[in-house]
Formats: C-alpha cells, structure tokens, sequence
C-alpha cells in the first residue's frame, strides 16, 4: 500500500478536507492521512457542515501533530501552509496555495473546500501511477539494512545474494499500513534467513 501526507498548519481544515477527499476518490492501495505543525483540538465547524454537504463526515477527525515517523514512511506529501514545519518525505513534496478557512464564512468555506476537491482530482488523475510505482522509499530502507548484512555474512554469502534476500524481504512490506517497525523486521528476518542452511526469505 503506498500512502499520501496531506499537512496544513492545524490540521483541522484544509489537510482533513484533502485527504477525505482523496480517500473517496482514490483505489484503495493508495491511501490518504493528514497532520498538522501545530494542531488544534478539532476540526473547524464550518469545515465539518460543507464537507457533509458533500457527502463526507470529518466529525470524527482529531487533529494530529506531523511527526519524523509520519515523513520518513509515507510516499508523497502535500503541503498546505504549514510553514517552517513542512515535511521532508523520501520521495516528493509538492505545495497547494490553498488560503486557510479558519475564521471565514461559510460561503467562502465552500469555495476553499471546492478548489481542494478539484486539486485532489487533478492530483489523483495525474500523479496516482508515479506514486505507486515509484520505489524510492523501498531504496532508502534497503540502504538502511544492507551495511550491517553485509558486515556480518560477507564471508558466507557474496554480496549480490546479500542484497537479493534484504531486498525480497522488504518487499514483503509493501502494503503494510504501519511502517514504523520495517526496517527493524526486514534487518532481523534478513539475519534469520542469512543464518540458515538455505537462505529462503519467503520461510523467515
């Protein structure tokens, strides 16, 4: 599964709207979450009234602080404003000028909450095969474990066989919805299967 970052400053307006929006329009192996630099309780109310005026309830949603785990294990970010804490993400970040509805009126609620939804459609039609084919996070992990691999089992195994299983492995973790742990996982099964008689990362 591979997964979008929308980020704004409170998290609970324009992030929340663009992932919804996202989440309803895009294939279900690609999926949306949002934060915020510096969230707030809740979501803004007017937020709440126009996108059920859509079909959507955000009344659930409880804004959430951006954090480095968020930006190293997501696969695109969409920044809305949010400043000196935007993310750093292994792949890509794009910017929307899209102006904050805190404190705005309803109708003009509605017209921020229209120009999201129409960039999301924009960016689901346009963007939605690089994401996922794009394996630059899968790189960056497997970079992560293969120096203590190899330190440890370059006498036993060349190199290319090294890679292969850490790679196979990783693999395996593609559609995990929680990556935090990954590389922890991959570094050990990869250790187990390296140890063994025949190495088999399919049987680790």
């Amino acid at each position: 599964m591979k997964r979008v970052l929308f980020v704004c400053t409170h998290n609970a307006g324009r992030s929340p709207m663009a992932a919804a929006f996202f989440n309803e329009l895009a294939p279900a192996d690609v999926r949306a979450d949002s934060a915020g630099s510096a969230p707030v309780a809740e979501v803004q109310p007017l937020v709440v009234d126009v996108m059920r005026e859509v079909g959507i309830d955000l009344s659930t949603h409880r804004p959430r602080r951006l954090t480095v785990e968020m930006q190293f294990h997501v696969d695109w970010a969409v920044t809305m404003g949010c400043g000196d804490a935007c993310p750093y993400v292994p792949t890509r970040v794009e910017e929307w000028d899209v102006p904050d509805p805190s404190g705005e009126p309803i109708d003009r609620v509605r017209e921020i909450r229209n120009v999201i939804s129409e960039h999301v459609r924009v960016f689901v039609g346009e963007h939605l095969d690089t994401i996922r084919m794009d394996r630059t996070a899968h790189a960056m992990r497997l970079a992560e474990i293969l120096p203590p691999l190899i330190d440890e089992f370059a006498d036993r195994h060349p190199a290319d066989e090294i890679r292969s299983c850490a790679d196979a492995i990783l693999d395996q973790y593609t559609g995990v919805a929680v990556r935090s742990y990954v590389n922890t996982l991959a570094l050990r099964r990869a250790r187990a299967c390296l140890s063994a008689e025949v190495c088999d990362p399919a049987a680790v």
